[in-house]
């Protein structure tokens, strides 16, 4: 997320829910692309498949 993102999505930022959907959204299209992402370095590059896993699936 970006610090924008995040300020939204957590009330940080005082906006209206229309730009707290807005950033939703923006976060669901990279979790989308994140996991295409995961599906190419598992097969091609198992080091760094393993790093993701560890930070996204540790927490």
């Amino acid at each position: 997320m970006t610090a924008t993102d995040r300020e939204r999505i957590t009330g940080e930022a005082d906006v209206p829910d229309s730009k707290r959907y807005e950033a939703a959204s923006r976060i669901r299209k990279r979790i989308e692309e994140l996991e295409q992402d995961a599906e190419i370095l598992e097969e091609y590059h198992p080091g760094l498949y393993k790093e993701l896993r560890e930070a996204v699936c540790d927490k």
